[in-house]
């Protein structure tokens, strides 16, 4: 529960530290050129590519990304955050930018989108942990909000852009997009605070804590039964909604509909949730976590059955899409932001380890999709979807509720951190963006 501490959006905005602004404005700014997982496969069948290649271009894409969360979080733990982001988009913004020449050579082309979304997608640990850091602890869910709602701005304003540099030169897609990796790479260097120097922890008694080691912290996670659980939950709901993202305008056509109500559906989402998410988040904030877990993931299985119901009428479709965005704002704060709130020692592997697992959620999720799309029918899919959001909602009970009186699975250095309670708030985006 809140308490008597203010939890209006104005409120936390005015509390919003400079540090957290400035990190959000560059994640903003870099969203706004993410074109390349985007527009990589309609960019290469542009330049007379197969399609198959196309789609073993962007694999290697994912492939490097899943990798980038894991090592961007062990970057963050040993340098800092500010110096993972700074090194990640320094190193992203030739590799995006050189796009267009190593499409030249297929197996150059494929080395440097690997690279790139490893990149890339390193620099999302490292964010999360900035966040976690300089946000005051009761608004902490609702800097996450706010990050999600930075991403999805960027997101929104990035294809309607693209749609004019296509119309010059599609090569411009790629250029400007390492160009804003390089401009994150400057304001991080610029605005983001220096890490201070902290060679040892002490407990409120004076006793040093020795840093734990990435054996150590990963020992105590697979100890973890609540946060496997939440680990497993998160990666069920990833798999539905990447699926749900690939095969619901492949479903609308074939319900015969206008290709116009997908970008309805598009548009329709978008809004709702940049204009809403920080409003709600301020309602959601006063439950315990693991309820918002379970009933946004519920909301999202409705949005699922509805769906399930497009071919009868169009009014299924944007029932559905109203639905999923409302349970993504419901969870999505509270389940990103779980990690966060961990003692800083486990903070940043604990990080990396969700964001590794979402990627890998987020590649599985549109080819198993497809498979069961293709073969079974959209009911098949669209009530997987539902059991599997309900499942996910269920699990959250346990993954995201501590027990008042026990200590965590295993023994863990702190120093005035606290681990979450049911008193402190916790908590992606609409669709797993850089």
């Amino acid at each position: 529960m809140t308490g008597d501490k203010p939890t209006g959006v104005l409120a936390v905005l005015r509390q919003t530290p400079a540090p957290v602004r400035y990190l959000l404005g560059g994640m903003l700014i870099n969203q706004v050129g993410a074109f390349i997982q985007t527009f990589l496969i309609l960019y290469l069948t542009f330049r007379g590519s197969s399609v198959a290649f196309a789609g073993i271009s962007l694999a290697a894409y994912s492939v490097g990304s899943i990798f980038g969360a894991m090592l961007g979080g062990e970057l963050a733990h040993r340098f800092g955050g500010r110096a993972t982001i700074v090194a990640a988009m320094t190193c992203a913004a030739p590799l995006v930018a050189s796009v267009p020449m190593a499409a030249e050579t297929p197996a150059v082309l494929l080395a440097v989108v690997a690279l790139s979304g490893l990149s890339i997608q390193a620099y999302r640990p490292a964010a999360a942990v900035l966040l976690a850091e300089f946000m005051p602890e009761q608004h902490k869910v609702m800097g996450f909000s706010m990050m999600r709602i930075a991403l999805n701005i960027g997101a929104a304003v990035a294809p309607l852009l693209a749609a004019v540099l296509i119309q010059i030169d599609w090569d411009l897609l790629f250029w400007l997009d390492g160009g804003t990796a390089a401009l994150w790479a400057l304001l991080a260097f610029m605005r983001l605070p220096k890490p201070t120097a902290t060679a040892h922890r002490t407990e409120p008694g004076g006793t040093a804590v020795p840093t734990m080691t990435a054996r150590a912290v990963y020992g105590t996670l697979v100890r973890d039964t609540r946060f496997l659980c939440y680990l497993v939950a998160g990666m069920f709901g990833m798999i539905v909604y990447a699926g749900s993202v690939a095969v619901l305008p492949l479903n609308i056509v074939a319900a015969d509909y206008p290709v116009s109500l997908y970008s309805t559906v598009l548009v329709t989402s978008s809004v709702v949730l940049i204009t809403c998410e920080l409003k709600i988040t301020t309602y959601i904030v006063r439950i315990p976590k693991y309820l918002a877990g379970l009933f946004g993931n519920l909301v999202t299985g409705l949005g699922f059955v509805c769906y399930g119901l497009l071919s009868t009428h169009s009014f299924f479709v944007i029932a559905g899409a109203l639905l999923t965005v409302s349970g993504l704002m419901i969870h999505g704060p509270s389940t990103a932001a779980h990690p966060a709130t961990f003692p800083v020692e486990l903070r940043s592997r604990y990080i990396a380890t969700k964001e590794t697992l979402s990627g890998l959620a987020a590649t599985i999720g549109p080819v198993l999709g497809l498979y069961i799309w293709s073969e079974h029918g959209g009911s098949a899919f669209w009530t997987m979807c539902a059991l599997l959001s309900v499942i996910a909602g269920t699990m959250h009970i346990y993954g995201l509720r501590q027990p008042s009186s026990t200590p965590d699975p295993a023994p863990v250095p702190e120093s005035g951190t606290t681990v979450d309670t049911e008193s402190e708030f916790q908590p992606e985006t609409l669709g797993e963006r850089r």
